[in-house]
């Protein structure tokens, strides 16, 4: 299969990472507030939830993938040329939940079709290039706005006004995206010719765990096979480690939301412009990209679970720290770089903690849900975090960052169980989790 369709995920993942940031900052340019932001990233994060769940069952039963991948693309690129032809708040907040449903629908989609036709030996390194290109696409779509935002400045347009043509850049890269792959999209095949839902489970818990873009965007759906998903089944095998640890998952990204929703109306309150606010942004996720390889090393060396509680430990301190910095661009950059950083060694071990915990069974079930579960804690969140900046920004991030900090310390307590029970019978290794099964 050529791999030329892949590229056209990349041009459209330009324009969502461009518009996980300039949607934001157009609500508040006008007139919304935290709480309206909390309220934007809330609706795109539960839009997303069926998107990323139903949609991906759907395309494996009726077996018109292409189909669907490119309506998602369409409805990505048409959001985005929507958004600055509108004023209503209310609106932009409805465009932007179908523009983030269709990018949760696309994931499962993308990955059962990147592995079609494929030997089951190259599936992680196809599912991991998928993956690489998107990351790519949304740290360049950031890039594109820090550029378009500079020109106008430059060129002393209002900061609205390139906002504007910022979605509309965006969309054109979404557009261009849909013409490539509506010319490089295989045909539909028959649904019955697609790998085995168990191996390809494996290759995506293998691959796909490294989202540069949950870096700095609260709803970060993850590729899951949707396809034998057994609810009863998982409730059976689920067990009480596996429960504190969700816990903890509840309450981080519940944090998380709780910070980068009302993020763009802070930014803009202590005076940073467009300009900054993107390059904060690409300094964060470039953070992150960057420091994908060391966390493997840490995980690779350490204990997982202590790694994982030091990174949330990182983040959680480093979240309220961003009201420390005031205006300040330089010490605000190191902060930005710090968080993103820290979301490289929390996707890579997360992900981790979920696959061993889990019995082998039900661990396509669990990811599914803490794929859910993420984004419904961070949708919480948001909401939660843009009524408290209302009130107070230094209360919203550090209850964001507390959150944060009380889930690392849920890990803690994980970690001591385990570790009691592996003395209390040596046999039994630090990870030995699979008995239950």
């Amino acid at each position: 299969m050529s791999d030329r369709w892949l590229y056209a995920w990349g041009l459209a993942s330009v324009g969502l990472g461009g518009a996980s940031l300039v949607v934001p900052l157009y609500v508040v340019a006008l007139g919304g507030g935290p709480v309206t932001l909390g309220v934007l990233a809330a609706a795109a994060a539960f839009a997303g939830v069926p998107g990323a769940l139903g949609v991906g069952w759907l395309a494996d039963r009726t077996g018109h993938r292409r189909r669907y991948i490119l309506a998602a693309i369409g409805a990505v690129a048409v959001s985005l040329a929507v958004v600055p032809a509108v004023e209503s708040i209310p609106v932009v907040v409805a465009v932007n939940a179908v523009l983030w449903f269709a990018f949760a629908a696309a994931l499962p989609v993308l990955t059962l079709l990147v592995v079609v036709d494929t030997p089951e030996s190259a599936w992680s390194d196809r599912i991991a290039r998928l993956n690489r290109i998107q990351g790519i696409g949304w740290a360049l779509g950031l890039l594109v706005g820090f550029c378009v935002v500079l020109a106008g400045e430059v060129a002393a347009i209002p900061s609205i006004a390139a906002q504007r043509v910022v979605c509309l850049v965006c969309a054109a890269s979404a557009g261009g995206g849909g013409v490539v792959a509506l010319r490089s999209l295989p045909a539909d095949a028959d649904s019955e010719t697609g790998p085995g839902p168990n191996r390809l489970r494996r290759a995506i818990r293998g691959a796909s765990r490294f989202g540069v873009r949950g870096a700095s965007f609260p709803f970060t759906p993850r590729a899951v096979d949707p396809r034998r998903l057994h609810p009863r089944r998982f409730v059976r095998r689920f067990t009480p480690d596996l429960a504190l640890f969700f816990v903890a998952i509840a309450l981080v990204f519940a944090g998380f939301g709780a910070f980068f929703a009302p993020l763009p109306a802070y930014l803009a309150a202590v005076g940073f412009g467009d300009q900054a606010v993107f390059g904060l942004y690409l300094v964060l996720n470039v953070g992150a990209a960057a420091f994908f390889g060391v966390s493997a090393r840490l995980t690779a060396r350490y204990e997982t679970m202590l790694v994982h509680v030091g990174a949330l430990a990182v983040r959680g301190v480093a979240i309220p720290a961003v009201v420390v910095t005031g205006g300040a661009l330089a010490p605000a950059a190191l902060v930005f770089a710090a968080i993103g950083c820290a979301w490289a060694v929390i996707a890579v071990t997360a992900g981790t903690l979920v696959t061993r915990l889990s019995p082998a069974v039900v661990r396509g079930e669990a990811l599914g849900v803490y794929s859910a579960l993420s984004a419904a804690a961070g949708g919480v969140g948001s909401i939660a975090g843009g009524w408290l900046a209302a009130r107070a920004y230094l209360r919203a991030f550090g209850v964001a960052g507390g959150l944060v900090l009380v889930g690392a310390g849920v890990v803690a307590l994980l970690r001591w169980r385990v570790r009691r029970r592996a003395a209390d019978d040596p046999e039994r290794s630090l990870y030995s989790l699979d008995s239950t099964e």
